[in-house]
């Protein structure tokens, strides 16, 4: 298969704390480490797992964060294709506290692809298996829709509904409000739409409610969860399996991914 991600990157900066420290208080840190994520790099490195190698469509900053950004990502298994901007590289703070739970505090502006820009060779889209759109403006979305499969995030429901697009599925949250979906937000409604509640499961339209998979090992951190099973969706509908499926496969890349620590998306069989 050939998939795609069209998104954002983020430099992460870890730490592990005992608790998430309250108002006027400090955190004492256990470890600390630092990864290339963000939605379009956890994604994109959870395609790669799946499908040997995926492609992301993104925005680096100019400078040595946004050069780390991509020397990691194409370190495992990510085919760059990054337009420079000259503006710094996003990045972001994240606590991770002893049950695994993660606080993010971002740190600059979201660099997102676009459609017009020549830099990128938007072409190679048409030849995708299936695409993951996570953010970038209506042109970036139009030209991931020439994949057969075209799978996005609520989080960028603003320009879902200004480019008027059918989606083959959208996921949104049911816990968060940035990330939520109400029937009518989007016209023409898309195919699919999965509403994620984590340990509970969630709810599928059409299909009803689904179950939550399993933790395959101890848990580790929730960084990233909800990317991989985008990812997973995305990649099992490629694939051609039914919604039910594929549902349950994006299932299981989520719980997986809670098993690493950090950007730790993890190879799961369809």
């Amino acid at each position: 298969m050939r998939v795609a991600v069209v998104g954002h990157v983020e430099w992460i900066r870890f730490a592990r704390v005992e608790r998430m420290p309250g108002e006027g208080e400090i955190a004492h840190s256990s470890g600390s480490w630092e990864q290339a994520g963000g939605g379009g790099g956890v994604a994109a490195i959870q395609l790669a797992l799946l499908a040997d190698e995926a492609t992301l469509f993104t925005v680096l900053g100019d400078d040595e964060l946004g050069r780390r950004a991509r020397e990691e990502l194409e370190a495992r298994g990510v085919r760059v294709r990054a337009a420079v901007d000259p503006r710094p590289q996003r990045w972001a703070f994240v606590h991770v506290d002893e049950v695994g739970e993660r606080t993010i505090t971002t740190v600059g502006s979201k660099l997102r692809p676009r459609g017009h820009d020549d830099r990128l060779p938007w072409h190679e889209l048409a030849e995708m298996d299936a695409v993951l759109f996570i953010a970038g403006d209506v042109d970036a979305l139009c030209c991931a829709r020439r994949a057969p499969v075209l799978t996005a995030t609520a989080r960028e429901l603003d320009t879902l509904r200004r480019a008027g697009l059918q989606l083959d599925a959208l996921v949104g949250s049911g816990e968060d409000e940035a990330e939520r979906y109400r029937p009518g937000d989007l016209d023409p409604e898309p195919s699919l739409v999965v509403t994620t509640s984590g340990a509970l499961g969630g709810w599928m339209q059409p299909g009803g409610p689904y179950t939550a998979a399993p933790v395959p090992a101890p848990r580790e951190d929730a960084y990233g969860c909800g990317d991989s099973f985008m990812a997973g969706l995305t990649y099992a509908l490629g694939a051609g399996v039914g919604p039910h499926e594929a549902v349950a496969f994006a299932a299981r890349c989520g719980a997986a991914a809670l098993t690493g620590r950090g950007v730790a998306p993890q190879p799961v069989a369809l």
